[in-house]
């Protein structure tokens, strides 16, 4: 791993052995537990400010998904990077760490997915859901899959520039953010466990993974998370959006209105995909009014 600015992230690394893989986690603070999961290029580095605002008051796990930040970063004869296998990850740790109720999730990219596809195997254990830039649902029929996406999921020059020139991770430092460009270390950290060919394994896979239509794996998943959402509908949710990110755009976020109407949503107009990074202050604060303002009611009571 490429060297970075390890005070950014002051905080205990945690492994979760399975099946001769280790999952590397965060466990912060005592509480609640308020579980954020990452999507596709980062790790839990991209949740360090809402981790630090927020242990104080609540217990935050933060795992880094196979192939991601510090976690092993298996081949595929050793892991098949499928999205019922991510699912599967994140049950398993759950259960290794005895989180079965009063669950607060934040979602972002294909931790929307993953997170959701968790919860609907276990409604009675998620009270509150926050939502930063993901989908829990297909691809919406006004939205098409952006041409660098497209590129990377269908071609072989595509998946060459992601593995040989690390081309997703440097180029979502540079355009998922809008405000501002990334600090110097950021970016660095933000990058730093994609630092060879074989550590980008999963950067790839994740892109080649996206379910678009009934003949891709995991679409089934999608498309069951997706008829499930209505029961989510009494679970308090905060929905913070980039309104300038190039995939997850307002359609998507227009998805999320249809399916959980009672959602506080906040729009910020002039930020990216990693709303973390462009409005960080911001989301951080309306996270944790969230949490002070609502009652946990689990979503299966």
């Amino acid at each position: 791993m490429k060297q970075w600015n390890r005070a950014l992230y002051p905080f205990e690394d945690w492994y979760f052995l399975h099946d001769g893989i280790k999952l590397h986690f965060l466990d912060e603070g005592r509480g609640d537990p308020i579980v954020m999961l990452h999507g596709n290029p980062t790790w839990s580095f991209y949740f360090r400010n809402l981790i630090l605002a927020l242990r104080g008051s609540y217990r935050c796990i933060v795992p880094d998904h196979i192939g991601c930040g510090l976690s092993d970063k298996p081949d595929d004869s050793h892991y098949d990077f499928s999205l019922r296998r991510r699912v599967d990850d994140l049950e398993r740790l759950l259960d290794f760490l005895n989180v079965k109720k009063n669950v607060t999730l934040v979602l972002h990219d294909w931790g929307g997915m993953i997170g959701m596809a968790w919860a609907v195997r276990h409604p009675e254990c998620v009270s509150r859901l926050v939502i930063l830039n993901t989908a829990a649902f297909p691809l919406p029929a006004e939205k098409k899959l952006p041409w660098s996406l497209w590129l990377a999921r269908n071609t072989l020059l595509g998946a060459w520039l992601v593995l040989r020139w690390n081309a997703f991770c440097r180029g979502a430092a540079r355009w998922c953010v809008t405000r501002r460009p990334l600090d110097a270390d950021v970016r660095n950290a933000l990058i730093a466990p994609y630092d060879s060919p074989a550590h980008r394994r999963a950067v790839l896979r994740f892109v080649q993974n996206v379910p678009l239509g009934p003949n891709d794996p995991g679409f089934d998943i999608v498309k069951d998370v997706e008829s499930k959402l209505s029961e989510f509908r009494r679970c308090p949710t905060l929905i913070c959006w980039g309104m300038r990110d190039f995939v997850f755009d307002p359609t998507f976020l227009a998805t999320w209105r249809r399916h959980l109407p009672e959602a506080k949503v906040v729009e910020f107009a002039d930020c990216g995909h990693y709303i973390l990074e462009d409005a960080g202050p911001e989301v951080v604060r309306e996270v944790q009014q969230f949490l002070a303002s609502t009652q946990i009611i689990p979503s299966g009571a």
